[in-house]
């Protein structure tokens, strides 16, 4: 025998000693669930834009959240900006001339860079195919900090053109074997008119038909769809080719919000149109963020926050829709989701966020085939870099990579096996279906909170009256059918345990980090409660949790 062949085996006998079959698992005195945990947090993630993949600090951010995280893919707008010197139909002489071009070019050194470092660091691209390159915008107007054209094209077939050049280079650089794993995603929330759609609805579903008909030119088993709309309505705000803001003054002027009617946007009608025209529409996507904004009557933008439980019942009607539709089998994607669409919102920074994407993510498993949190990092510069290292910013890492509570729950999350063996309102417990070990993951969104939401706050020291809601909570459960002596560690994310932004509101809210500050908050921040349980000679374990407001608890084995 090899001493290759002998190691294996020795792994093998190790691995029977340390975890015993999910079927031999029982808790509280009855047999495991043992049905499918789809974890859709994991496979993909947002980021804003593809020219900040050139980064380093982001490369770190983003290789961390592949291997800690376990993100798949990852999601960006700004693929065709200038900046990242796609479509060229002049050779850019600087100081020299700088003269047109006989015909269009398509440079890729940019894109493979980004593209490159993705697949090394074992992940996808999530591909958003958007926004429009200045010289085939209709409209030069720009939405963001750096400038984003958001028009129909002046040409479509130079957009067929770009886009398929752009395909067919990714085969023969990755191969078809790699690419037709991939998602192509048509444009970015074209609802939003004009801030990331200048033109109509019809104009968007155009561009859709071009786009979906050159990608599967070049190979059938390539995958496309879209809307790819932001958030559900509870009006008619979208039903004609552009907003309309006066018929949201009463959505703006309603005393109860989740009383109202909220459905998605533009997905029933772009599914009929699609149909209508024999067009692939292999996935669906959407934006579900639980908050909104109604204009009132004096034009004044409402902020609008949904009750905790909005995104479970907007994807559960979404994938009622989905199936009842021309398109049943169609996939469904969440390519953006957070507490709020704001990256200037302190709820963002705190352990109340861990707690409710926790809660959320768990009530949402059967409901997707993902839900891509929006985004890994703070190096986001839709409106600038952001002011101060805790402004609110969407990402589970600040800018100096110093981990947020949220960044310890999508860890906690990560750890679930891919079977569920017990469901709560609390939490879950779970089972590795090939290694048969156990883990777990509680949480305590406080009582007192009821069904409301934990909204949206434009300054850290507003968080903190939800640190007086309550009460604790104790979470016990005995788990038999254990390899006797197995131990378990126990991490915890709480008020006390792992909340930086916290301590830098105690710090007085520095605005540009030393050294030493720096180094004290990624202690904090890492400074989680631990502790292990151990089963025992029978093989039990006793669990046995005291949860404060806001907990956030992990199990796994150690």
């Amino acid at each position: 025998m090899t001493s290759t062949a002998r190691a294996i085996i020795d792994l093998d006998v190790d691995s029977a000693r340390r975890h015993r079959p999910l079927a031999a698992i029982e808790i509280d005195g009855h047999a495991a669930e043992d049905r499918a945990l789809t974890h859709v947090w994991n496979e993909c993630v947002g980021a804003g834009r593809a020219n900040e993949a050139l980064r380093a600090d982001w490369r770190e951010h983003f290789t961390e959240a592949v291997q800690t995280l376990g993100m798949r893919s990852v999601r960006f707008h700004g693929l065709f900006h200038d900046d990242m010197f796609v479509y060229r139909v002049r050779d850019g002489g600087g100081f020299g001339p700088d003269s047109a071009l006989e015909r269009e070019r398509h440079t890729f050194s940019y894109v493979d860079k980004v593209f490159d470092f993705i697949l090394a660091s074992g992940a996808r691209p999530f591909v958003e195919l958007g926004f429009m390159p200045r010289e085939l915008a209709t409209d030069h107007a720009t939405v963001f900090w750096w400038g984003a054209h958001a028009s129909p094209p002046n040409d479509m077939a130079a957009w067929v053109r770009l886009v398929s050049a752009t395909v067919e280079h990714w085969i023969g650089r990755y191969g078809l074997d790699e690419v037709r794993r991939w998602k192509f995603e048509v444009w970015n929330e074209p609802n939003l008119v004009p801030h990331f759609w200048t033109g109509t609805k019809t104009q968007y579903f155009e561009l859709y038909a071009a786009t979906a008909r050159a990608i599967k030119a070049i190979h059938p088993d390539l995958q496309v769809g879209g809307p790819s709309t932001s958030v559900f309505v509870p009006d008619s705000r979208y039903d004609g080719e552009t907003e309309d803001r006066d018929v949201q003054h009463a959505t703006a002027a309603a005393t109860d919000v989740d009383a109202l009617e909220w459905r998605p946007v533009w997905i029933e009608e772009f599914l009929e149109w699609c149909a209508a025209r024999d067009l692939p529409v292999d996935f669906v996507t959407t934006h579900v963020y639980p908050t909104d904004y109604a204009y009132a009557v004096s034009g004044k933008a409402t902020l609008i926050s949904r009750y905790a439980d909005a995104t479970r019942d907007d994807l559960a009607l979404l994938r009622r829709l989905v199936a009842a539709g021309p398109y049943p089998h169609a996939e469904v994607h969440i390519t953006e989701w957070s507490t709020t669409p704001s990256s200037r919102d302190s709820i963002h920074d705190t352990v109340f966020a861990a707690t409710y994407i926790t809660r959320a993510y768990l009530q949402c498993t059967d409901l997707a085939e993902s839900i891509s949190y929006w985004t890994f990092t703070d190096v986001f510069e839709e409106g600038g870099a952001g002011i101060g290292p805790f402004h609110g910013g969407f990402g589970v890492v600040n800018e100096q990579g110093i981990r947020k509570p949220t960044f310890h729950a999508f860890a906690a999350l990560a750890r679930l096996g891919d079977r569920r063996l017990l469901s709560t309102e609390h939490g879950v417990l779970t089972g590795d279906s090939s290694s048969g070990a156990v883990s777990g993951l509680f949480f305590n969104y406080p009582d007192e909170m009821g069904l409301q939401s934990v909204g949206s706050r434009t300054s850290y020291a507003a968080t903190r009256e939800l640190r007086e809601r309550g009460p604790s909570r104790r979470i016990r459960h005995r788990v038999r059918g254990l390899v006797p002596g197995t131990a378990f560690l126990v991490e915890v994310v709480d008020l006390d345990h792992g909340d930086v932004a916290e301590a830098w509101h105690r710090m007085g809210e520095p605005l540009n980090l030393s050294p030493a500050q720096t180094a004290s908050l990624r202690e904090v921040a890492e400074g989680l409660r631990r502790f292990t349980l151990t089963a025992d000679a029978d093989g039990a374990l006793d669990l046995d949790l005291h949860l404060q407001p806001w907990a956030v608890a992990s199990l796994r084995q150690a």
